[in-house]
């Protein structure tokens, strides 16, 4: 059985991709799937794509983009499975999925966001116009099997294909898992995510504050996805995110934070950052919204928190209680080892395209 992987990054460069998809490659493989992987940017690309401005350079990114696209959804009939993940495309056009439909092979699509909702990266809000959100129910609709990464998800989903499965966003705890460590002087509390998610961190910034004013030098504050982030009322620690950092700095959490703004967007992500922090038995504080009451019974396998004050007092119980943070962290992480690990869902995963085999 052969699969197609078409893909926005190569192997390794995104954490959706990560966390979707690529940690089930070496199980696929190992049942007899030969996979391909089929990335539209490649690392030159991804400075020109990610850049501000810079419009000429990014035309010639699009047309360059377009064939080396092209070529990929012509090869699809070579294969039994083509899976798709979000988009085989930046812009509106779905000209690749349907060619992809058209191939004979079968078609997986999966996506791990609200991504029928506008959502554009601010070094490319004047490009905002080439981007049609709604394609996303056009591409359910044409699939053979989507792979939804929580209940919402799947509810819009279900709204064009009746063949929607759940799939939740899961963690390699073999790599995400707890290591020793130099204990810190102050109880740390920590963000992973990235430069386009810290306005999530910030708007929590009352609760940040006062914290900060309750317990002074006794806690400290760590972000881990952009290093140009500054924040001197806290005397916050920022750090860019590498492969490498990312497990060091989330093992040196006490205490790992999830804050959301609740709207249509947020309601669809699927709690990765908290799943991370548990999985490295670190007490997690998650917004009482979307999939993170599914993830996080209150008060047992974490906390979940709904308001300034939930915030404030949900953390301060940690901070003043080491039992109490390694009791949570234990839970958290069983709570990922049965229900959100990559080793709970393997089987199931090559079930989904072993299911979708195409008989030449």
């Amino acid at each position: 059985m052969r699969a197609l992987f078409v893909v926005p990054h190569r192997l390794g460069r995104n954490p959706g991709q990560r966390f979707r998809f690529e940690q089930y490659l070496p199980h696929l493989q190992k049942a007899g799937v030969e996979c391909v992987v089929a990335n539209l940017l490649d690392e030159r690309d991804d400075r020109i794509f990610y850049s501000y401005g810079n419009y000429a350079a990014k035309a010639a990114l699009f047309l360059r983009t377009f064939f080396r696209r092209m070529g990929h959804a012509r090869s699809a009939k070579r294969f039994d499975v083509v899976f798709v993940y979000r988009e085989a495309f930046m812009t509106g056009t779905t000209i690749f999925e349907k060619i992809i439909k058209q191939s004979g092979a079968k078609f997986i699509y999966d996506f791990d966001d609200a991504i029928w909702l506008p959502d554009v990266s601010e070094a490319n809000k004047r490009l905002a116009f080439l981007k049609r959100p709604e394609k996303t129910n056009e591409i359910i609709a044409m699939s053979d099997l989507v792979l939804a990464g929580n209940d919402y998800l799947r509810d819009h989903a279900l709204k064009f294909n009746a063949n929607v499965a759940v799939v939740p966003t899961t963690v390699d705890t073999d790599e995400y898992r707890p290591r020793p460590r130099t204990p810190n002087d102050a109880v740390v509390i920590g963000w992973s995510g990235s430069p386009t998610t810290v306005p999530h961190f910030d708007q929590a910034q009352a609760v940040w504050t006062a914290l900060k004013e309750k317990y002074g030098d006794k806690i400290v504050f760590r972000l881990i996805g952009d290093g140009n982030y500054r924040n001197e009322r806290l005397n916050l620690q920022a750090l860019a995110w590498t492969r490498e950092r990312e497990l060091e700095t989330i093992n040196s959490f006490d205490v790992g934070v999830m804050p959301l703004p609740d709207n249509p967007w947020t309601r669809g992500k699927c709690g990765l950052k908290g799943l991370t922090y548990m999985a490295f038995e670190k007490p997690t504080v998650m917004q009482n919204i979307g999939v993170n009451p599914q993830i996080v019974s209150d008060g047992e396998n974490g906390f979940l928190a709904g308001n300034e004050r939930e915030w404030v007092e949900k953390i301060s119980a940690l901070v003043e209680s080491e039992e109490l943070r390694l009791q949570l962290g234990k839970a958290g992480r069983q709570t990922v080892l049965q229900r959100y690990s990559v080793e709970a869902w393997k089987a199931r995963y090559v079930e989904f395209f072993s299911s979708q085999q195409r008989f030449r």
